[in-house]
């Protein structure tokens, strides 16, 4: 089942018992996010949330529409998102007809495809029932929220931003968060990689005004596909066609040569000039850390068009799982087919939750000579967004790479630590922080792959055996440390987790050196990771979040006479990390009051 418009969507959450209404009086300055970080948190992602009374707007809030396995198949139109992949590969492996039978048969096919492009409609269309043009013009008649504590202002947090190319024309739809700072304005948060960012570049060096449209509240098929992590030039309006098995309608803007979907709730319609920056954020991203503030271009608004009675339709990002965790799933098995075309080694992938979806990419191969797995790793770091990952690790074809239990156990009865570990350099996401150096920095391969002809044996490591010391008479010899977990005890490469008090540069790796030279035999450790105080070492999911957040690997692994240290600890200046670090998002305690106190009559 397809929609027309996000209210078709909505009736059928509600149809599904997808949807909880929220009649209570709540505010989309920090309330609204506590609320649905709690739902979204609950279980299965929770439901979907209308908050119909938010403040003194009058216009009802939906969020949390695509949070859970359910929900975000539902948005596409499908039972599973794998039926869409089905798709793409069929569409991949098409092949031209050779023959008139051939050519008759094809026919549906042909004709189904020819209703994927996007139509621009005339007449008037429901998201210019409302027009606000001049002084009418007031970004804070919406409930726009503010996220979390320290950003930097409300955020619309959801927008589908349509751009074109200087000279081509080509369109792009992206999506980028922006900050609003009055009534008119607002930031533009362009990531440098993305096609956003590409098409201004073409603006301000031909030192042009460039035309924007923002769209809120379209579609849901249309939504998602401006997070799709396409080739540049690829229209997300075609995929989203493709999805929907029928154009998108568009409709002319009324102050800028743009076409923006005709059912949208809210449209924006507006400018940026070629040599105008402002400070943005900082914001409370999806990483569980605030990106910090940075000069980005700034929007104007010349129009406001809206449906009536119009829905605002946003999510909130920060520490996984949340709403974005299911979109970004569902993108690993939609785009699978694409990367197998590339790299037809490739059986199966994916991208954990704790890697916020470019910090780890775990993957099973179908390994056929010598190097193959280093070989897949080279071409993924040069495959569009699959650039941005950190670390990537690489298993036999048998394993289910979606058993995190099953991938653990044979990397860490696999790995041969001087030999199987690979660090290199590249291109790494806007948001990475841990990084010495902006936008690019080192990163880690992983080969957990079998042994094959050609290739030299592993290395030997230490004998089966229980653990015996207790965790008391290990920090009693090391005082540094505060906690202590050994997640997996039968394996060849015992890994251990431990927190301390760090007070001095390179504490991690004077407190890891302590702890392998008390630990042989049975009692050996081959990998140590080292977090701060404050992180729970007995939850696995935070730790996995901290290691691959906190990392650079070029400057954070430490090998150690065969063993491994992994400082996952906030850095400091002296330690390398010339960069600020940023704050992890925590909510005001008074806030989170304000809710205790509210979340019963909800």
């Amino acid at each position: 089942m397809h929609y027309n418009s996000l209210r078709d969507f909505l009736a059928r959450l509600e149809s599904e018992g997808e949807l909880i209404r929220i009649k209570e009086k709540v505010s989309p300055i920090l309330e609204i996010t506590e609320i649905t970080d709690r739902i979204c948190k609950s279980g299965n992602g929770g439901k979907a949330i209308l908050f119909e009374n938010t403040d003194d707007s009058g216009i009802p809030v939906l969020i949390n529409a695509f949070g859970s396995k359910k929900r975000i198949a539902m948005a596409l139109g499908v039972d599973n998102v794998e039926d869409i992949a089905n798709d793409i590969q069929e569409l991949i492996e098409l092949k031209p007809p050779q023959n008139l039978i051939e050519k008759l048969k094809f026919l549906p096919r042909l004709f189904e495809i020819s209703h994927y492009p996007p139509k621009v409609i005339t007449g008037k269309a429901p998201c210019h029932e409302v027009v606000l043009t001049g002084d009418e013009i007031d970004l804070f008649k919406f409930p726009i929220l503010k996220c979390w504590p320290l950003d930097g202002g409300r955020f619309i947090t959801l927008p589908v931003v349509f751009t074109k190319s200087l000279k081509e024309r080509k369109r792009n739809v992206g999506m980028y968060r922006m900050q609003v700072y009055d009534k008119k304005t607002t930031g533009m948060h362009w990531h440098i990689h993305k096609d956003g960012a590409s098409h201004y570049d073409e603006y301000k060096k031909a030192g042009k005004r460039m035309e924007v449209a923002v769209a809120i509240g379209t579609d849901p098929v249309v939504t998602y596909s401006a997070t799709a992590p396409l080739p540049y030039g690829v229209d997300e309006l075609l995929f989203a066609g493709m999805i929907r098995k029928r154009g998108v309608e568009l409709v002319k803007c009324k102050t800028i040569d743009m076409e923006v979907p005709a059912t949208a709730e809210i449209v924006l319609e507006g400018y940026v000039e070629p040599n105008e920056l402002r400070e943005e954020g900082p914001f409370g991203d999806h990483t569980g850390y605030y990106s910090l503030k940075g000069d980005y271009p700034v929007f104007h608004v010349t129009a406001i068009t809206h449906r009536k009675n119009p829905i605002y339709f946003t999510t909130i990002v920060g520490k996984p799982p949340m709403e974005d965790c299911y979109m970004g799933k569902a993108t690993e098995r939609i785009f699978l087919p694409m990367l197998k075309s590339l790299n037809p080694e490739i059986v199966d992938m994916d991208l954990p939750w704790e890697g916020v979806f470019h910090n780890c990419v775990i993957v099973s191969m179908k390994k056929r000579y010598p190097m193959h797995a280093r070989k897949l790793m080279t071409s993924l770091w040069g495959s569009g967004q699959m650039s941005f990952s950190k670390m990537l690790l690489t298993v036999d074809e048998a394993i289910n790479v979606h058993d995190y239990r099953e991938v653990a156990s044979t990397l860490l009865n696999n790995v041969d630590i001087e030999r199987d570990i690979y660090i290199t350099e590249g291109t790494l996401d806007v948001l990475d922080h841990s990084s010495p150096n902006y936008i690019y920095g080192s990163k880690i391969g992983v080969d957990a792959t079998e042994r094959i002809e050609g290739e030299d044996k592993r290395k030997e490591v230490r004998v089966s055996g229980q653990w015996s010391i207790v965790s008391g008479q290990l920090k009693e010899k090391i005082p540094d440390i505060i906690d202590i977990n050994i997640p997996l005890n039968d394996v060849k490469n015992r890994i251990i987790f431990i927190s301390i008090k760090k007070d001095k540069p390179y504490h991690a790796r004077i407190a890891a050196e302590k702890l392998f030279k008390l630990t042989n035999g049975n009692n050996s450790i081959s990998i140590a990771v080292i977090l701060d105080e404050d992180v729970n070492i007995k939850d696995i999911s935070t730790v996995i979040w901290k290691l691959f957040n906190n990392t650079d690997p070029k400057r954070d692994f430490y090998f150690i006479d065969g063993k491994l240290a992994i400082d996952a600890t906030k850095k400091l200046k002296e330690e390398g990390h010339p960069r600020e670090w940023p704050p992890e998002i925590i909510m005001d305690e008074e806030i989170k009051k304000r809710i205790d106190k509210k979340f019963p009559l909800i």
